[in-house]
């Protein structure tokens, strides 16, 4: 029998085309979705099951049935969600973690991935280039439950030999689906208002620039980590990920060389605000690149050509 692939919170952002990504190489059938919610009927293209990772003997029956050689856990309440429901969201965070390391531990799971984000970073930690180790000091449930996670990781790795992964993604931008309500949901937004109505306000200030990422570099990075052997990886906490950092405002100047009549305007007091003045504005992995080859691929420019064709063929 072949080894079955387990994508928990597959209807996500991430989990949406990662899903897809993984088919294409493993195979429909043993690639298994898993989420909360129903997939989308446009994504319901091979074996899926009705998941809540904070059951967990719901979350075992998954284990029990597919024994699978790889779980790639997504499920998460993300950070502007996070901070309208901050006890729910480290709830989730934490509890989905911990119940699959341990299965992981039960059933032999060969490899594990989970997610970290640049929001482990915090006022104190360096803006430019931040390295991969330095202060961290988060000040969103979402960012210290991402924190926690990056240690519990490393943890089970030591402890119990879990071979878990982890990449603390930039923000994400892609047009196969919709945004999660993070604080970079604006680099997305911003696609579909161009082409809809010409003209978008930001919720993020004309210079505020941020670390991120097209979704097809982000999946191509993730799968890479995975394929990696293991010898070769020194990080089991969470290995920055550089994207392409950008403000709005360039992101709307290079929108305008496709659409010369878009317009963008800003808004103020926007509580995003005030999580994005605390990350990062770029990010330094040269660790990605030396344990695993990590290379970017889409530039600014190249990221915009690309989602402006696509998001134009799907909105006919």
């Amino acid at each position: 029998m072949s080894e079955k692939i387990l994508v928990i919170g597959a209807n996500g952002q991430i989990g949406t085309e990662l899903v897809m990504a993984l088919r294409n190489i493993h195979g429909t059938d043993n690639v298994i979705a898993s989420d909360i919610h129903a997939p989308a009927p446009g994504n319901n293209t091979g074996p899926f099951e009705h998941v809540n990772v904070m059951d967990k003997d719901n979350l075992r029956s998954l284990f029990e049935k597919y024994r699978p050689a790889q779980v790639y856990l997504l499920a998460a309440i993300l950070s502007a969600t996070g901070e309208k429901q901050p006890k729910l969201a480290w709830d989730l965070n934490m509890t989905g973690l911990i119940h699959v390391l341990d299965f992981a531990i039960e059933f032999k799971t060969a490899k594990v991935f989970w997610p970290s984000s640049i929001a482990v970073f915090g006022p104190h930690s360096p803006k430019e280039n931040t390295p991969q180790f330095c202060t961290m000091d988060p000040n969103t449930v979402y960012g210290f439950s991402k924190l926690a996670g990056e240690r519990w990781c490393e943890y089970y790795y030591v402890k119990y030999g879990v071979d878990v992964r982890s990449i603390r993604y930039p923000g994400l931008i892609g047009w196969k689906s919709a945004p999660g309500g993070g604080t970079t949901d604006y680099a997305v937004n911003i696609f579909h208002e161009a082409l809809e109505n010409g003209k978008y306000e930001s919720f993020l200030s004309a210079d505020t620039a941020l670390p991120m990422m097209y979704m097809e570099d982000a999946i191509r990075a993730t799968i890479s980590l995975m394929d990696a052997p293991a010898y070769s990886l020194g990080i089991r906490s969470s290995y920055n990920l550089a994207g392409i950092s950008f403000t709005p405002a360039q992101l709307a100047d290079e929108i305008k060389k496709h659409l010369p009549d878009f317009e963008m305007s800003y808004s103020n007091h926007d509580p995003r605000q005030a999580i994005a003045d605390s990350w990062p504005k770029s990010i330094d992995d040269s660790h990605a690149q030396q344990d695993w080859g990590w290379k970017i691929k889409y530039d600014l420019a190249a990221m915009t050509a690309d989602m402006l064709a696509n998001l134009e063929k799907v909105k006919g």
